[in-house]
């Protein structure tokens, strides 16, 4: 799936969003939206009662706007609908980096961070939309398969938006940086590469059998 274009950029880093390390901060907003459009899970932040919850969940973004949904019951919805303030994480896992030393082992990976209040979408329209972009999201082509929500599931299903203007990108790529003296010593270094890859699709088993799976179940694979 391709999100819809959005501003190049986000507003310049506040305190909450700036990066510590700024050799691998990224604050262009194109960055920004690829790793969330790539992530295909987010984990949302916030707070109940000055308890803090973190809940896994799938996201979708449309131009300035990362939507999630959910059953209005479910705790996570029912605190956020008032606009509370959240925290919503993604990450991207690309290498495991090698190092001479235990010190300097790390990762290669990109993640994003979006701090804003989330509020509960009411137009039908772009409640709909938010809705086809999240199953886009999963696989690209899917909407135009499988049945519409109707009414009634529309109905038990809510969703809730968060601006995307408070956000910042962290990326680590390359070898291990190793210590000058340890260069010499025998233990190999490098980079395992990681990627996210999909098996062969398994059908119901209740699938009628005339009816094979779809080029993007086939071949399906996250696009960078």
């Amino acid at each position: 799936m391709s999100a819809q274009n959005s501003r190049s950029a986000v507003e310049p880093p506040s305190a909450r969003t700036r990066v510590r390390k700024s050799e691998r901060a990224d604050y262009d907003r194109a960055v920004i939206d690829a790793i969330l459009d790539e992530a295909l899970t987010c984990h949302v932040g916030f707070a109940v009662d000055g308890q803090p919850y973190v809940i896994p969940t799938i996201h979708a973004r449309i131009e300035d706007r990362l939507y999630v949904h959910g059953a209005p019951a479910t705790r996570m919805l029912r605190v956020m609908r008032g606009g509370t303030p959240v925290c919503v994480t993604v990450t991207l896992l690309d290498g495991l980096v090698m190092a001479r030393s235990a010190f300097h082992h790390s990762m290669n990976y990109r993640s994003v961070v979006v701090l804003g209040n989330a509020t509960v979408v009411e137009d039908p329209d772009e409640k709909l939309a938010a809705l086809r972009v999240i199953v886009e999201h999963i696989a690209s082509g899917r909407w135009v398969d499988c049945r519409r929500p109707n009414p009634k599931e529309l109905a038990q299903t809510q969703v809730l938006s968060v601006l995307v203007s408070e956000a910042s990108a962290k990326v680590r790529t390359g070898p291990p940086v190793d210590d000058d003296a340890d260069h010499d010593l025998d233990v190999w270094a490098g980079v395992i590469p990681l990627r996210l890859s999909a098996s062969a699709p398994v059908p119901d088993p209740l699938l009628r059998p005339a009816l094979t799976a779809p080029d993007y179940a086939v071949n399906y694979e996250r696009s960078r």
